[in-house]
């Protein structure tokens, strides 16, 4: 109700504050959850996939097109998957704005019907900002679906998701999806290098309130300031939750006739923990639900990322996987005792983002309180930070008989250059199972490094592996981590 008085408003426009967001969350979570508004005229209730790709923004009325300033919105149209009503607001001198939906400002396919040209809201909206070249506005970032929002940086193609809040992943009583129900977009300064969106999240179990600063460049940069207001308590929420897609790749092939070698955007989760180690664990298809976790205290920082960026690692002229964007959380302040937790789903499509990953806080999150997060989002090539050790740049796996697996695992770094063979060795653990023929080498072809081994399957269910690179039982490259599925 408060969001529809502000739209409906005709006396002068309300104050923006830096609180204004929080409070509208704090209230709202004081009430009783309402579901999302998707009611819709006729005509939009049932459109499919086309039908709804068929009706397009006018780019000529983006918001701020005409001001020539460095950044534009555009905004999409309900329907299809997208049925929730958004509401949108313009700040300006402090001022709350509604930016009203207009049916003119949209072309629409054949065969769609008539409706009243009433405000239904928007579905989302997309930031456009010179980014690639100073003379053309790039789209840089889309908020649409749930509390879905997604990246680029410059060069790269649209891969894998965030959002607002996870509740209840992979737990038996389903997952809640928590939804952006309205947003405020800043007005930007001429020559500004940022825009700031703000956003009010609500679910059956929390309302929260967003504070999104963006930065596009060579990597895209979000700082995210998060207040939460549980109604309930929430024992299993998911901190800056990231969604991509694995399908398959060099260490999962076995189920997979396709003449591309990998099919993924990201193909590996990066963990700088607490404790100062370095992890990489290379994603899987797995046939079943494989649920992963990394106990940890004020995490250093977690992301899922896409290293190769080799195109002949793919082979596919039309999604460009290589130009994914890997994403790195990176918090701030200290988010104390909890988890990294990774979900792997099985599937047989690429279309279907099937892993997950987030921060879980060991303690609930108690009902009728404030908890503030905040966090830094960075999509681009890498982390920004990617340390002096060496890193794991390819999983292959292969059959040794039937009761034996071959792992191959590439690595690259300065570190590795100058080295003495004759000081490294490969430490490699299996829990329950048998390791052998453990070789270290430098690659010529690559300028790196390889480490292989043999590991023992033979009645094996999963197997928890872990190998680095050690100089005088120091280690000189991160950890790889793996679980191995039949």
């Amino acid at each position: 109700m408060l969001l529809r008085a502000a739209q409906a408003q005709t006396g002068p426009a309300q104050t923006f504050s830096p609180s204004y967001v929080r409070e509208l969350a704090r209230a709202l979570a004081a009430k009783s959850f309402a579901p999302p508004d998707e009611k819709l005229p006729d005509a939009l209730k049932d459109l499919n996939y086309d039908q709804y790709r068929s009706i397009r923004f006018a780019p000529e009325k983006a918001l701020w097109r005409d001001e020539k300033l460095p950044f534009e919105v555009q905004f999409f149209h309900r329907g299809f998957f997208y049925k929730n009503r958004v509401d949108i607001f313009q700040v300006a001198n402090r001022s709350v704005i509604p930016i009203p939906y207009r049916r003119d400002d949209f072309s629409f396919g054949e065969g769609l019907g008539q409706w009243p040209k009433a405000d239904i809201g928007f579905a989302g909206f997309r930031i456009h900002a010179p980014m690639n070249r100073p003379d053309y506005h790039d789209e840089v970032c889309v908020f649409l679906g749930a509390s879905y929002f997604r990246a680029i940086a410059k060069g790269q193609t649209y891969g894998l998701s965030a959002r607002g809040l996870a509740i209840d992943t992979g737990e038996g009583k389903g997952e809640e999806f928590p939804v952006f129900k309205a947003f405020w977009l800043e007005k930007p300064v001429p020559n500004a290098s940022s825009i700031v969106v703000h956003a009010l999240l609500d679910s059956k179990s929390a309302a929260a309130s967003y504070r999104f600063t963006i930065r596009p460049g060579q990597s895209t940069v979000f700082d995210v300031e998060m207040a939460l207001y549980p109604r309930v308590d929430i024992e299993h929420a998911g901190l800056a939750p990231m969604t991509s897609m694995f399908f398959f790749g060099p260490n999962d092939r076995k189920d997979f006739d396709d003449f591309r070698p990998a099919v993924h955007d990201s193909d590996g989760l990066a963990i700088f923990n607490g404790r100062s180690e370095q992890l990489w664990r290379p994603l899987n298809n797995p046939h079943d639900l494989q649920v992963s976790s990394f106990a940890d205290v004020n995490p250093g920082g977690f992301g899922l990322m896409q290293r190769e960026r080799n195109f002949l690692a793919y082979q596919d002229l039309e999604s460009n996987f290589e130009k994914r964007p890997s994403l790195w959380c990176e918090p701030i302040g200290n988010w104390g005792e909890g988890a990294v937790k990774l979900f792997e789903i099985p599937t047989k499509e690429e279309v279907h983002d099937n892993i997950v990953a987030f921060w879980q806080p060991k303690q609930p999150l108690i009902a009728k309180s404030e908890h503030i997060f905040t966090y830094r989002l960075h999509w681009g090539p890498d982390a920004p930070k990617p340390g002096a050790l060496a890193r794991f740049t390819r999983t292959g796996i292969g059959s040794r008989g039937d009761d034996s697996k071959l792992f191959v695992l590439e690595l690259m770094g300065d570190e590795l250059k100058a080295i003495d063979a004759k000081t490294v060795k490969g430490v490699v653990t299996a829990e329950k199972a048998e390791i052998k023929n453990i070789v270290t080498q430098p690659n010529p072809m690559t300028g790196g490094w390889r480490l292989s081994f043999q590991c023992s399957v033979k009645g094996q269910a999963a197997i928890e592996l872990r190998a680095f690179l050690a100089q005088n039982e120091a280690p000189v490259s991160e950890v790889w981590t793996y679980r191995w599925t039949p």
